[in-house]
């Protein structure tokens, strides 16, 4: 047991060695100072000028915005398409059918918006073409929308005073090329030395020990399983994800998907700092979010080591953790922390089976996809913590009597209208989401268009709550991970969570910009003896309360009535 600890330490620890020295090199990256990639400068050269795209022409927030919301809608219109009719397409040697028009209009949904929550499963719900030239595709560019957003963050408080924020096709490409594609051919590499597969063939044969044929997928993994990784993306190649054995081998890969996840989150984060010379300010955020990540990792490792306790009554030794829905490779102590770190931050791969961790551990992963914020997906992570800092920054200056400010610009009603509406769009779109899901499955039992939601849950009760509040929860949180006792191929759940991705992803993302763009465009103010500091101690405390009020005051009737019911009468 120690062992597996350690691994995690040792796994945490790799990840901040790498994370540190990659924040300040994307600070110089996108302030256009000289670093070691710019070898690449003649292929982003080139990318331009058949794009008839100017690098170096400013934009303003909206304008920023524009760009983004045009470019996804691009996107989602052609992946729609190819999903429906991948069957008469080429590059299919499994001969997987074409998606229905509502399954399809999730899926594509749900890869725009770096979500990938998936209502198919991998290996034989999409072909290869797909795979590799839809989907593949989008878990760079969504990863690429959501950095560049938040360079744009990034530059509205570079500066005292400015509208022009860069150009977003800039950060945009930069992000691919000095950033992703690097990384992730670094890591296929790994992962295929390591085998998981990289060729074209259709399925494999063989004969089990038991004397049954057996066929297994293939295909072309290792690049997808990469960037599904580094972009926190989270969907897998193989319908079981990384606890597959051909997607995550062994405990090497295991630690190398586990870091590739949370690297680019927290380099961001040192990135923000030193790109707006405010290092100060990165690591207090930093040190926010890392506690809030261990109070909910330390209970999950408490919950998943210590086992089931209705089991315990029972007189069966469980030495080795709650292992339902784990991996015998790796046991419950790096599960947890998979489990913790893949939903704090938007990736939502799993090495194990969410729906059959023990019911705290539901809440604490529930919790971390509804803050959203600690570390967060690659670059909305900073920005959905943007949100809470401002909402603490405008209390903080209502308490000490002062028009509240942030680096030196004056926080007034209109940017703390959009904090409020995107503060509260979360938790609308999550238990007004679940509230319908709930009706629907008690009242709608033989409606056509409801698709026998009587078949929806395998666990009813307290359980099946939890399962139609994960749904919605990570479809928010553009997570992508599920309770997999829900059956979510159907025209309700493809429908309504696609509704709620498309919401959870971009508003998001326009509120901070907004906010930050509306910001960078006001005089600032240079700092005086009564200026509220927010790069202290007080200042970051302040922040972590206001995250966890907020959310308490959101959530915790919705868990009750899950996981925590769910809890208390198991012990009962």
């Amino acid at each position: 047991m120690n062992t597996e600890l350690l691994g995690i330490v040792a796994t945490y620890l790799l990840t901040l060695v790498i994370a540190i020295p990659l924040g300040k090199y994307l600070a110089k990256v996108f302030a256009g100072e000289k670093v070691w990639t710019d070898f690449l400068k003649p292929l982003e050269n080139g990318i331009f000028k058949l794009s008839g795209i100017n690098p170096k022409e400013e934009m303003n927030w909206k304008q920023h915005m524009k760009a983004l919301l045009t470019i996804n809608l691009v996107w989602l219109v052609y992946g729609f398409f190819v999903l429906i009719y991948q069957d008469k397409l080429p590059l299919n040697p499994d001969g997987n059918p074409g998606m229905t028009a509502d399954l399809s209009f999730n899926t594509i949904i749900s890869f725009v918006v770096n979500c990938n929550l998936q209502h198919y499963s991998g290996e034989s719900g999409v072909s290869y073409l797909t795979q590799h030239y839809v989907l593949m595709f989008l878990q760079f560019v969504s990863c690429a929308t959501g950095i560049a957003a938040a360079v744009v963050f990034f530059k509205a408080f570079r500066d005292k005073t400015s509208v022009k924020l860069g150009n977003f096709w800039d950060f945009f490409v930069k992000s691919i090329t000095r950033l992703l594609l690097p990384l992730s051919l670094i890591m296929a590499l790994i992962l295929a030395f390591n085998g998981t597969p990289t060729s074209y063939e259709g399925k494999d044969q063989f004969i089990s020990l038991q004397g049954d044929t057996v066929n297994v997928s293939r295909g072309p993994a290792a690049g997808f399983i990469a960037i599904k990784h580094l972009g926190t993306n989270g969907g897998g190649w193989f319908g079981a994800n990384s606890s597959h054995p051909l997607e995550n081998p062994n405990y090497l890969t295991a630690m190398v998907e586990l870091i590739a996840q949370v690297i680019i989150p927290i380099a961001m984060v040192i990135a923000f700092g030193y790109f707006i010379r405010r290092k100060k300010l990165a690591w207090m955020i930093f040190g926010v979010m890392t506690i809030g990540m261990l109070l909910l990792l330390v209970p999950t490792l408490s919950s998943e080591l210590g086992g089931n306790p209705a089991i315990a009554k029972m007189g069966i030794s469980q030495a080795t953790g709650a292992m339902e829905g784990k991996e015998v490779r790796f046991g419950p102590a790096i599960s947890a922390y998979w489990s913790t770190v893949t939903t704090i931050i938007s990736t939502g791969s799993v090495n194990s089976m969410h729906d059959s961790t023990m019911p705290l551990t539901g809440t604490w992963q529930l919790l971390g996809m509804m803050i959203n914020s600690f570390y967060g997906g690659c670059g909305v992570g900073m920005l959905n913590y943007f949100i809470y800092l401002i909402i603490a920054v405008f209390i903080s200056g209502l308490m000490v009597g002062r028009t509240p400010e942030f680096l030196g610009h004056k926080v007034e009603a209109r940017e703390i209208k959009i904090a409020a509406l995107i503060t509260l769009l979360s938790p609308f779109l999550i238990l007004a989401g679940t509230a319908i899901a709930s009706y629907v499955f008690t009242n709608h039992g033989d409606a056509a268009w409801a698709v026998q939601p009587k078949n929806w849950l395998n666990n009813p009760g307290f359980h099946g709550f939890s399962e139609m509040l994960y749904e919605m929860t990570s479809s928010n949180a553009n997570n992508g991970s599920g309770f997999e006792g829900l059956g979510d191929n159907n025209v309700f759940w493809n429908v309504a969570t696609g509704f709620v991705l498309i919401l959870g992803r971009f508003l998001p993302i326009i509120g901070p910009v907004a906010i930050a763009g509306l910001l960078g465009a006001k005089k600032y103010i240079p700092e005086s003896a009564g200026t509220l500091k927010t790069d202290t101690l007080t200042f970051s405390l302040m922040t972590f309360a206001v995250i966890l009020v907020l959310n308490a005051l959101s959530y915790f009737p919705a868990l009750a009535l899950g996981p925590l019911a769910e809890y208390f009468t198991m012990l009962k």
